[in-house]
């Protein structure tokens, strides 16, 4: 981990995580981001976000912040451009799908499946309902069979308000689906299964080659261990202050935290020159 004096070098782009790191708890942009980006862009670094929301959920960032770069979504599953249109996309494989939703509801959780476009769930009232509403600025639609789904899912996410049982259930369904799907929590309450071999890693080497910019010249921010593939292939990383200890132990610097300003401080003490 670095030093908090540590600056990157020859930074050409910056690509960040959105919710625990560009986002406020309350799923706002604070001030300070905002002027950060203007900021980066002002010095002529480019900027993107790497997010396990879906392309609607990115509208209102691409609105607010004035992004014009590709913009990974579903954790890089999804590469959109900043109108939402899709550059490339992959699913879940259909018979992956069909046992991450069966092991999902064995496990006593609440499933949501992203598909064609929406986000699909039998409980409309189910946990962190309310929260998704806010976070995506889109309503779900109610399905009786989740199951009529399985071969257009791009993301199948298995929602608790027990954390520890879910991150159980991340290793547990994560060696059963070795290989066949990728599955990371996004969140303390969500356990995301997205396509096998993508993640935002990949997302970071897609926009190295797309820029014509090398890894070593990219910035990193994430909050929770599905930003780890990005640390790993970009030159320079932050970690935010409210991350994990393997998420902090794992980036080459640690900034505030998303409610304190963290983004926009690690923008001012790490990259800028």
């Amino acid at each position: 981990m670095a030093a908090d004096s540590q600056k990157a070098t020859g930074i050409a782009l910056v690509i960040s995580d959105v919710d625990g790191t560009l986002v406020t708890d309350d799923k706002s942009l604070a001030p300070s981001t905002i002027a950060a980006v203007k900021r980066l862009r002002a010095a002529g670094i480019g900027f993107s976000i790497a997010s396990a929301r879906p392309p609607l959920g990115l509208r209102a960032l691409v609105a607010e912040l004035g992004l014009d770069l590709p913009m990974g979504a579903f954790n890089g599953a999804s590469v959109v451009r900043p109108d939402l249109s899709t550059l490339e996309e992959r699913l879940i494989p259909e018979a992956a799908a069909r046992e991450a939703l069966e092991r999902l509801a064995a496990e006593n959780l609440d499933v949501w499946i992203f598909a064609e476009g929406a986000w699909w769930l039998r409980d409309p009232d189910g946990p962190y309902t309310d929260l998704e509403r806010r976070t995506i600025g889109a309503a779900p639609r109610v399905v009786a069979d989740l199951g009529t789904l399985m071969g257009a899912a791009s993301k199948i996410v298995g929602v608790s308000r027990d954390h520890a049982h879910l991150a159980a259930c991340e290793d547990r369904i994560g060696a059963a689906l070795a290989e066949r799907a990728t599955v990371h929590r996004s969140q303390a309450y969500y356990l995301d299964v997205t396509p096998p071999g993508l993640d935002k890693g990949q997302f970071v080497t897609w926009m190295s080659r797309h820029l014509g910019i090398p890894p070593e010249r990219i910035a990193t921010f994430g909050d929770a261990g599905n930003d780890r593939p990005m640390f790993d292939r970009s030159g320079f990383s932050v970690a935010m202050g409210n991350a994990e200890a393997a998420v902090k132990s794992a980036a080459s610097a640690v900034t505030d935290s998303n409610g304190a300003d963290g983004f926009a401080h690690g923008i001012g003490r790490f990259i800028l020159p």
